[in-house]
């Protein structure tokens, strides 16, 4: 696939994002990978563009974090070493520096784009939020080993901690609750604040470059709607979150609007 990502434009001022959601590498890139695929796909973040569909706008980027993370700054979104990637050797020899400028092109190509977008729905909209969605994987000790203790891995947390948490306190603790509120059988997701992960550069950039009008959620879902060994879904499991962070979109805009009126 040529493309990076792909965007879907509707209405309103919500966006959800997919940045690492990609498998996708240049072909002039694939060859220097020392990682195998299913190496590669256990840290990136598989069916989260499908969590995207809960919000009327979406990006879902195509391009894998190994070739280029967007999440980082640009100095850093190319793995290098391997204390960058969980201490694993990215790369058989070290990339020539024309693929290193093309990849870097493309994260330039990205930001550029979504400064487009954000910039509009500010100017339309007064105002926007960023559902930044990843996952997180909590069997890291192997497909057959004990999952991490779930007191310390909720099902998903909401990363704050790049934000002016004062200004968009009403849009978290609603997101927050809604989630938390949303039931399908008798059972509703463990949801909790900054308990992993506080929020990556993406959302960090966000609010740096929008401070009054943007506000992004980082938001990572533990795998527990996948095998992240052998990167089979549970449908059952992604509609199930599809569906609540669906139901948080009244609650959203009713928040941003009253924080745009203060």
């Amino acid at each position: 696939m040529d493309r990076i990502w792909t965007a879907r434009r509707g209405d309103g001022p919500i966006v959800a994002t997919a940045i690492h959601d990609g498998h996708d590498v240049r072909k002039g890139v694939a060859g220097h990978f020392a990682l195998s695929g299913p190496e590669r796909r256990r840290e990136e973040d598989p069916f989260t563009g499908l969590l995207t569909r809960a919000a009327p706008n979406s990006i879902v980027v195509h391009r894998s974090r190994f070739e280029v993370d967007l999440n980082r700054p640009r100095d850093q979104a190319i793995y290098l070493q391997p204390e960058q990637a969980w201490g694993m050797h990215v790369w058989r020899s070290p990339l020539p520096q024309s693929l290193l400028e093309q990849s870097l092109a493309d994260y330039d190509s990205f930001y550029r784009m979504m400064f487009e977008l954000l910039n509009d729905l500010r100017a339309e909209y007064g105002g926007f939020i960023v559902l930044d969605i990843h996952s997180y994987n909590h069997r890291r000790r192997g497909p057959d080993a004990p999952a991490a203790p779930a007191e310390e891995n909720p099902e998903i947390n909401v990363g704050t901690g790049t934000m002016n948490r004062r200004r968009w306190r009403p849009v978290v603790e609603r997101f927050i609750d809604d989630l938390r509120s949303f039931e399908r059988a008798g059972r509703s997701l463990d949801v909790r604040e900054n308990v992993r992960f506080r929020g990556g550069y993406f959302p960090r950039w966000i609010h740096e470059t929008f401070p009054e009008s943007g506000c992004a959620l980082a938001i990572e879902v533990k795998k527990f709607f996948m095998d992240e060994w052998t990167s089979e879904p549970d449908h059952a499991q992604l509609e199930f979150v599809r569906d609540a962070l669906d139901s948080t979109m009244p609650g959203l805009l009713e928040e941003l609007q009253a924080c745009r009126t203060r």
